[in-house]
């Protein structure tokens, strides 16, 4: 199944991997802007697909900003509003290897305050969804990418995929594939550590 993920998700990333700004065969590459999008969180009543619309005006369907999109039922990510450092991973279900390094992330929640973590489940069936986000006890927001719009905006050809950003709004480092919790963990203090060298504060 986990083969299955990965195949799926080359298919939705092919037509981007060479033509997106910023986005290569590894997806977001270092440096480049952090792109943002609202979607709808996976255990919430919201319908629809991923807003990306960068802003400042309408997109072409009328869309507002997403930065601009807030609610509780909805997963924005827009660095410039939220001020601290992000860890997003993407996944897809049905593969034990997209969804271990959100065990990591759980895990190493607490020993990072103020780091903000966050996920995007990639099409599939979102009752699935839902049950799995329950079983697993996710604290942290669980997005639903229905038509697959966030995988070709981040390049998400592989399973699980994580990016690190700090909150300056700038990609620092895209990784492929799993990690054990150390190297995770590692991964993340060097975020903290370039947001602590920007001036951010992690709370008290």
């Amino acid at each position: 199944m986990g083969i299955a993920a990965i195949v799926v998700l080359t298919y939705i990333a092919v037509n981007t991997l060479t033509s997106a700004g910023g986005v290569g065969a590894r997806g977001l590459t270092a440096g480049t802007p952090l792109p943002a999008f609202a979607v709808p969180l996976v255990r919430s009543s919201l319908e629809g697909d991923a807003n990306v619309n960068p802003g400042p005006g309408e997109g072409a369907d009328g869309e507002p900003p997403a930065c601009t999109v807030q609610g509780r039922q909805v997963l924005t990510v827009c660095p410039r509003d939220r001020g601290a450092p992000l860890v997003l991973a993407f996944l897809a279900t049905r593969g034990a290897d997209c969804t271990g390094v959100l065990e990591r992330m759980e895990a190493a929640r607490e020993d990072f305050p103020g780091v903000r973590f966050a996920a995007v489940a990639i099409r599939g069936e979102r009752d699935e969804l839902r049950e799995l986000v329950r079983q697993r006890g996710w604290s942290f927001p669980v997005g639903f990418d229905r038509d697959g719009v966030l995988a070709n905006l981040y390049g998400v050809a592989v399973c699980p995929y994580l990016t690190f950003a700090t909150p300056d709004g700038v990609v620092r480092a895209t990784t492929l594939g799993d990690l054990d919790q150390a190297v995770f963990e590692q991964r993340v203090a060097r975020i903290v550590e370039r947001a602590r060298s920007q001036g951010w504060k992690p709370p008290r």
